[in-house]
């Protein structure tokens, strides 16, 4: 007779071990998957769970919560979707290593649903890429500021198409985000940016708006260039105020 072998013992402990680490109550309310998202994301958040954690098994889940699997499941794929957790076939749910996509559907929500005023919008830009300068001019690189001064010799060449030039100035501005070196900064920059297509495209076709844009932002990377975080603060946010001038007076002569 053949005997039955033990299953291998480290398998075994990684359960365990899961099983031991994850804290869950059981689900009291109807609404069970928002409660299971509320727990999940507070365990996420007291540090119980790390990112590149492995959740236990569905089956030990649903013990845990005392719940359904299609309850489970549905608020599983939503922290899915979100971009807190990674699910990979074969592989089971794990707290997800980069966080960006989660900051990015919660901030994308929130300017949808909030139609934040352009103004508004343009005065956090102010205070955000103020600070995006000055932290360039502290820890970007000499390859990052070389690229950025080949960028403005590109709006240069582009000073008569306000679309190219609209690109290469969203492609400037996110450049010095990036090299500020803090990915908090970068992030916020991207989302906000992105509500304000329209309006910055609205600023560019403003008579002379091109040409002083770019002596703007040649100010801002010389600044960049001397490693001057003050002034280069200040440029940026002079820039961004002249901005904010050019796009109420296009709306006034409009």
């Amino acid at each position: 007779m053949t005997p039955v072998k033990n299953p291998p013992m480290m398998t075994a402990t990684r359960s365990s071990k899961s099983r031991a680490a994850f804290k869950a109550r059981p689900i009291q309310k109807s609404s069970i998957s928002d409660d299971i998202v509320q727990q999940i994301m507070k365990q996420i958040s007291s540090g119980n769970l790390k990112p590149g954690e492995r959740l236990p098994s569905e089956r030990d889940l649903c013990k845990s919560f005392n719940t359904g699997r299609s309850s489970l499941r549905e608020a599983l794929r939503c922290l899915s979707i979100m971009g807190v957790l990674t699910a990979r076939v074969g592989e089971g749910t794990s707290v997800s290593t980069d966080g960006s996509k989660f900051l990015e559907t919660v901030m994308q929500w929130r300017f949808i649903t909030e139609k934040y005023d352009i103004r508004n919008l343009m005065e956090t830009r102010i205070s955000l890429e103020g600070l995006a300068a000055a932290s360039s001019a502290e820890r970007a690189t000499e390859d990052e500021i070389a690229a950025l001064e080949i960028l403005i010799e590109r709006m240069e060449g582009f000073v008569d198409d306000a679309k190219r030039y609209g690109a290469l100035d969203l492609e400037f501005h996110l450049g010095i985000a990036r090299a500020s070196q803090n990915q908090v900064i970068y992030d916020l920059v991207s989302l906000i940016r992105g509500q304000l297509v329209r309006a910055l495209a609205e600023v560019l076709v403003v008579p002379d708006a091109r040409p002083r844009s770019t002596e703007e932002h040649k100010g801002i990377i010389s600044s960049i260039r001397k490693r001057n975080p003050e002034a280069a603060r200040k440029a940026m946010q002079a820039h961004l105020e002249a901005a904010i001038t050019r796009y109420e007076d296009a709306h006034v002569s409009s």
